[in-house]
């Protein structure tokens, strides 16, 4: 998209220069829309459970600006001379059950004919024009948290080849089909908030590197204190990797500077590609461990201060 001329508007808050998670419009003096869209092929073999996750990928970008959604439509590709319209069905009410989770409307859709079948939503949202969450604006100083734990491209992975085990696969599926909403508003709510993103296709250090590139600021990860799904570096090292690790960490690695304390297998999950994964944030330090053990009350198990924000080396990452 970089070549192409970008139609320039006062009232566009964000667009497509800075990666956000949504695009936002101001409408007004206390109003702005956020809209997003999302949708991919199955990351597991049950539909309504395919439909949920799809679902909550799509809602959880406008959770990561910080705004509210209230309406979506969905985004349909199916093979319906091969496939039995039942599972379309099933796709679609797992999709709406999280619609339903939300407090979003339904309230239309395009469907197309495809070899492959593919769901997700466009979803509209709103938010008040000075309360936008940037994926940008960390401050040195400020402490990092990450609210989901990392590992589920590869999990997916070893799905698809069914080598991955019944309580991996169930932990994996109750994340990625757990709104960011509870969280996002914990997060509203303790204000001074000043960069938030959620981690997604990208991975872990490529939407963190996305919060830094270009900025006088860098970051320090403790990757012990980074959550992953436990049983994850048993599938890394057996070798189920999907391929949008590698193009990750090939993308951003000149970013990087690990550590021996750093484990090989425990990079490459930082570059695992996410589906519907936590919110990752920055906010003053004396602010963070109390944010942390709220949100692990409320049921967001695995929040963690994972990091900080430092001013000495701009645009790296350092883990340790």
């Amino acid at each position: 998209m970089r070549d192409l001329p970008l139609i320039q508007d006062p009232n566009l808050l964000t667009g497509l220069e800075h990666a956000e998670d949504a695009g936002v419009y101001k409408l007004s003096a206390d109003l702005a829309l956020v809209q997003t869209v999302d949708f991919f092929t199955p990351t597991v073999d049950d539909p309504f459970t395919f439909g949920q996750i799809a679902a909550t990928n799509a809602l959880n970008d406008v959770y990561a600006m910080g705004g509210k959604p209230l309406t979506a439509m969905n985004i349909v590709c199916f093979p319906i001379k091969t496939m039995d319209k039942s599972v379309l069905r099933e796709v679609l009410r797992g999709g709406l059950d999280k619609m339903r989770e939300a407090g979003v409307l339904l309230i239309g859709g395009h469907s197309v004919e495809d070899n492959e079948i593919k769901y997700g939503l466009s979803v509209t949202g709103v938010i008040h024009p000075d309360k936008v969450l940037f994926n940008r604006g960390a401050k040195a100083g400020d402490s990092l948290i990450l609210t989901k734990p990392l590992g589920t491209g590869i999990i997916s992975t070893a799905i698809k080849a069914e080598e991955a085990s019944s309580e991996l696969v169930k932990k994996a599926i109750s994340s990625m089909t757990q709104l960011n909403k509870k969280t996002s508003e914990m997060m509203i709510e303790e204000g001074d908030i000043h960069a938030c993103t959620d981690i997604t296709g990208f991975g872990f250090l490529g939407h963190a590197c996305e919060m830094i590139e270009g900025d006088d600021v860098g970051m320090n990860i403790n990757s012990a204190a980074v959550p992953v799904f436990e049983g994850v570096r048993e599938l890394v090292e057996t070798g189920f990797v999907p391929g949008g690790l590698y193009r990750n960490k090939n993308f951003r690695i000149s970013q990087i500077e690990a550590a021996d304390t750093c484990p090989p297998w425990l990079l490459d999950v930082f570059f695992d590609p996410q589906t519907a994964g936590g919110l990752f944030f920055s906010l003053p330090q004396k602010h963070a461990q109390n944010l942390v053990e709220k949100m692990r009350r409320s049921g967001i198990g695995d929040a963690a201060v994972v990091g900080e924000v430092v001013a000495d080396h701009p645009g790296k990452i350092f883990i340790y």
